[in-house]
C-alpha cells in the first residue's frame, strides 16, 4: 500500500474557500409557513450573477455585506446548456456550444429569463424590489469568429434580464452617489473614486487598438475579482500579483503584475479546460456519447481514497496517456482560435500579454481521442478509477501551465495561485494540484500560496457590482499588493491627473 494518497489526504490541507449560505427567509415554527426580511433594514447588497456556459446555465444570486465586504450566497440556480430549447422558424443561430448545440437570441433570451425567474422565487426574493445589480457573462464562445463577436451574446443575456423585469438601472453603473438605493449609499466612495475600468484594482488586458485578446476574457476577469473576495474567507492575502485559472469547460483566467494603483494583466489563459475530462468520460457507456459530461457521474459516484490507494500507479499512467494528446504552449501567432475559443494573438503581442492556451489537436479536433483513454480505464478498472484519473489529469494541466507561466516569466515567489471552476476544486484536485504545483520548487510551502474556491465567476460578480459603484471596505481592501494598504488615495491622484 502506497503512502503518497495518503499524504494527498492527511499532509498539508489546500485553503478552500466555500461560499457561506445566508437565509433572507427565516422559517417560523409552522410547515410551509415563512416571513420574509426587510431588506430595506439591512446592508445586504444584491447581486444576481447569470452566466451561460457550454455545459451550465446558472443564477447565482448572492448577498454581500457592505459594512464588512463579505458576500453570502442566497440561492445557486443550474441548469444543463443542452437543455437550451431548439432554433425555432425565423430564429437566426449566431452560435453554439462546444458539443454543437445551436443557440439564437431568442432561445438564450428564454433560457435566461427561466433561469433568473426560477432563482428568485427559490430565494423568496423579488426581482423588480429586492435585486440591486446583474453582471452577465457567457463561456459559450465556441460558434464565434472573433472575441468581438460575444457581445452579442451579451446582449442576447440583458434580453433575458429584460423580460424577467430586471430593471435597466440594475445593470450599469450608478452615475453619481445620488442614483444608488438610498440604504446603500453610505457605503459608497462614488464621491470620491469613479469606475475606470479596473475591477478589484486589475485592468483588463485589451490590444493597441482596444480589441480583446479572447473570447471569454470577462470570465476570466470575474474569476480573478471572485477569488480575491473568495480568499477573505481564508486568511490568504491574495492581492496582487495574483495567477487565477478558472476551470470551466473552457479555460480562462490572468496572471497580474504588482504595479499601483491598478496592476496590468501580464498573462491570459484561453483553451480547454473541463471539456478534456468531459471528453474521457465520454468514452464509457455511463454518459451520452455526444451531451454527456462529468457532472452526469459524479452527481452519483465518488472516486474515494481506497481507489487512489489502491490504483496509483494505474491512475498516473492513464492521466500521462492523456496528457499526451494535450498541448500548452503560449498561443502561436496568426491563430485564430484556440481550443475553440477566439483569440487574437498580435492584440495580446501589442499589449505586452503571454497567451497561454490548453488544446487537443487544432483547435479541439482531437478531442474524441480522449474518449479510448475512459473507455479502456472504466472498463478495466471501474467507474472509480476513471474518476480518480480525472483528478490526476486536471493537475497536471495546473502544473503544465503555471510552469509555461513560469518560463515566460510571469509568475515569482510572490505570486499567489488561485483556482476555481469544476475541474479544479472538485474531488482530490486540490490536494493533487499543490502536490504537481510544489514539484515545480515555486515556493517552500506551496499549500500556503495557493487557494480554492467555489463559483469563482458568481463571486466576481458581486466584487464588479461593487467596484461599478465604488463600494469599497478600506478597512479590508481587495486591491492593491500583497501585504499594502488601500490604494483608494492613489486612485482620488490618478483620476484627479486624468
Amino acid at each position: 500500500m502506497q503512502l503518497k494518497p495518503l499524504l494527498r489526504k492527511f499532509g498539508p490541507q489546500p485553503h478552500i474557500a466555500e461560499t457561506p449560505h445566508l437565509s433572507l427567509i427565516p422559517r417560523t415554527s409552522s410547515p410551509g409557513m415563512s416571513v420574509k426580511v426587510d431588506l430595506s433594514k439591512t446592508n445586504y447588497y444584491i447581486v444576481a450573477s447569470v452566466e451561460m456556459g457550454n455545459t451550465t446555465t446558472k443564477c447565482i444570486l448572492t448577498a454581500t455585506d457592505l459594512s464588512s465586504g463579505k458576500t453570502y450566497l442566497l440561492n445557486k440556480t443550474v441548469r444543463m446548456t443542452r437543455d437550451v430549447r431548439a432554433p425555432r422558424p425565423g430564429e437566426t443561430v449566431f452560435g453554439k456550444t462546444l458539443d454543437g448545440g445551436k443557440l439564437t437570441r431568442e432561445s438564450v433570451r428564454d433560457m435566461v429569463k427561466e433561469t433568473l425567474l426560477e432563482s428568485h422565487k427559490a430565494a423568496g426574493l423579488d426581482i423588480e424590489m429586492d435585486l440591486n445589480f446583474v453582471v452577465r457573462s457567457t463561456g459559450v464562445v465556441a460558434g464565434f469568429d472573433s472575441p468581438d463577436d460575444v457581445g452579442q451574446f451579451i446582449l442576447a443575456l440583458a434580453d433575458g434580464c429584460l423580460i424577467a423585469k430586471v430593471p435597466p438601472k440594475n445593470m450599469a453603473p450608478a452615475m453619481s452617489k445620488e442614483n444608488i438605493q438610498k440604504r446603500c449609499r453610505e457605503f459608497s466612495f462614488l464621491d470620491k473614486v469613479f469606475f475606470d475600468g479596473a475591477v478589484a484594482s486589475v485592468l483588463p488586458p485589451m490590444g493597441s487598438t482596444g480589441v480583446e485578446i479572447v473570447a471569454n476574457e470577462m470570465e476570466g476577469e470575474l474569476a480573478t475579482a471572485g477569488i480575491k473576495e473568495a480568499a477573505k474567507w481564508t486568511g490568504v492575502d491574495f492581492r496582487n500579483p495574483v495567477c487565477s485559472i478558472d476551470f470551466g469547460t473552457t479555460l480562462k483566467g490572468r496572471v497580474t503584475n504588482d504595479i499601483l494603483p491598478y496592476s496590468k494583466t501580464i498573462g491570459s489563459f484561453c483553451g480547454l479546460a473541463g471539456a478534456i475530462p468531459d471528453a474521457i468520460v465520454r468514452g464509457s457507456d455511463l454518459v451520452d456519447k455526444t451531451h454527456g459530461n462529468v457532472l452526469d457521474i459524479t452527481s452519483k459516484i465518488k472516486p474515494g481514497l481506497l481507489t487512489e490507494m489502491l490504483k496509483d500507479n494505474v491512475i498516473e499512467e492513464y492521466a500521462k496517456w492523456a496528457h499526451e494528446l494535450v498541448q500548452i504552449e503560449v498561443v502561436p501567432d496568426g491563430r485564430k482560435w484556440y481550443g475553440s475559443v477566439p483569440v487574437n494573438p498580435a492584440a495580446a503581442k501589442n499589449n505586452k500579454v503571454s497567451l497561454i492556451g490548453c488544446e487537443v489537436g487544432e483547435n479541439g479536433k482531437d478531442l474524441p481521442r480522449l474518449n479510448e483513454v475512459g473507455a479502456e480505464v472504466c472498463k478495466k478498472h471501474g467507474v472509480k478509477t476513471m474518476l480518480a484519473t480525472l483528478d490526476m489529469v486536471s493537475a497536471m494541466i495546473a502544473q503544465r501551465l503555471i510552469k509555461t507561466a513560469l518560463d515566460e516569466k510571469l509568475i515569482t515567489s510572490k505570486t499567489t495561485i488561485g483556482i476555481t471552476g469544476r475541474a479544479g476544486i472538485t474531488g482530490h484536485k486540490p490536494n493533487l494540484i499543490i502536490e504537481k504545483i510544489g514539484e515545480l520548487g515555486i515556493y517552500d510551502k506551496p499549500e500556503d500560496h495557493i487557494i480554492f474556491c467555489d463559483d469563482g465567476l458568481a463571486r466576481g460578480a458581486a466584487v464588479m457590482a461593487r467596484c461599478m459603484n465604488s463600494f469599497g471596505t478600506p478597512k479590508n481592501p481587495l486591491g492593491g499588493v500583497s501585504g499594502g494598504k488601500c490604494i483608494m488615495a492613489q486612485r482620488m491622484k490618478l483620476q484627479n491627473k486624468k
